[in-house]
């Protein structure tokens, strides 16, 4: 009994020794855990870059510690670009994080809701002629066939063709809304979103003098097509821009949608419109008020 006892406690003598004998065993187990732990969030934040927007991570936690209540932005003159003065918007505005999966899902919809459906297929009952039975069903020595409307021959009927159809989806209106602002935000944190004054307007119609305004504040072919977006009609900049070519292009504000505000490169909007963009889609901000019964 005495010797179990001594080899007992040897045992736990060295086990102490390996773990420091002035330290709790436990403490000593669970340390390399918590370091490690510890390290990876370092090296994590330590490997992105400067200029990586950590309110781009998809943990609410993060957003909402990181993101400012409001944002400044700076209004613009156009054409000359001279800075006027400075607004500010809220965060949930113009500042949220990218949310890659309700801006797909923001594109398909839209997608989706202008296929035409339109194709469309005669079925046997739709083919002109007879339905008669071509010829006997024996003694002939050919094929049995049916009415000249047969899918087997020229001219007749497609067998499971096209036929019109509604091709558009649903999306919840405030998933939509969300994504509106979200790839807003998303070109305000990337430096792409303009705003100018109300009235964007040009002295005259000429392509040159407008291709001379995208070059001078490198707006065009090396970062893709600008698009302008305009609150109400402006002329001389749409005839400007009908044979600027790869330069840009200029839409109303009901023409732009999800898509338009991802796929081309800078966008220059008005502030007008851009009120408006923000005041028709924050649904999702708004609380339902429930009525007194």
């Amino acid at each position: 009994m005495a010797s179990k006892g001594l080899q007992s406690f040897s045992r736990s003598a060295k086990t102490l020794r390996a773990f420091g004998s002035s330290k709790d065993p436990l403490t000593q187990c669970l340390a390399p855990r918590l370091s490690r732990s510890m390290a990876t969030e370092t090296s994590l934040l330590s490997r992105l870059s400067p200029e990586y927007d950590i309110t781009s991570l998809p943990d609410a936690a993060n957003t909402e510690a990181f993101s400012p209540p409001t944002v400044l932005t700076t209004i613009y003159k156009f054409p000359t670009m001279e800075p006027i003065r400075f607004e500010s918007y809220s965060s949930k505005h113009l500042y949220l994080p990218l949310r890659r999966d309700i801006l797909h899902r923001a594109v398909v919809f839209e997608g989706d809701g202008t296929r035409q459906g339109t194709a469309n297929t005669k079925t046997r009952w739709e083919i002109h002629g007879s339905h008669r039975k071509i010829r006997p069903q024996k003694g002939t020595g050919q094929a049995r066939l049916g009415t000249k409307q047969s899918p087997m021959l020229k001219g007749g009927a497609k067998v499971f063709g096209p036929r019109p159809r509604d091709f558009s989806t649903e999306l919840p209106r405030k998933m939509y809304d969300l994504a509106w602002r979200t790839a807003l935000s998303w070109r305000y944190r990337k430096g792409d979103l303009i705003i100018c004054e109300d009235g964007m307007e040009l002295e005259q119609a000429g392509t040159k003098y407008v291709k001379s305004i995208f070059k001078h504040n490198r707006w065009g072919k090396e970062d893709g097509r600008s698009l302008l977006i305009t609150a109400g009609e402006s002329e001389n900049l749409y005839k400007a821009l009908e044979n600027a070519g790869e330069d840009g292009r200029v839409k109303m504000e009901h023409e732009v949608d999800v898509k338009d505000l991802l796929e081309l490169g800078r966008i220059i909007i008005e502030k007008g419109a851009l009120d408006r963009f923000l005041k028709d889609h924050q649904s999702d901000l708004m609380s339902k008020v429930r009525a007194a019964v």
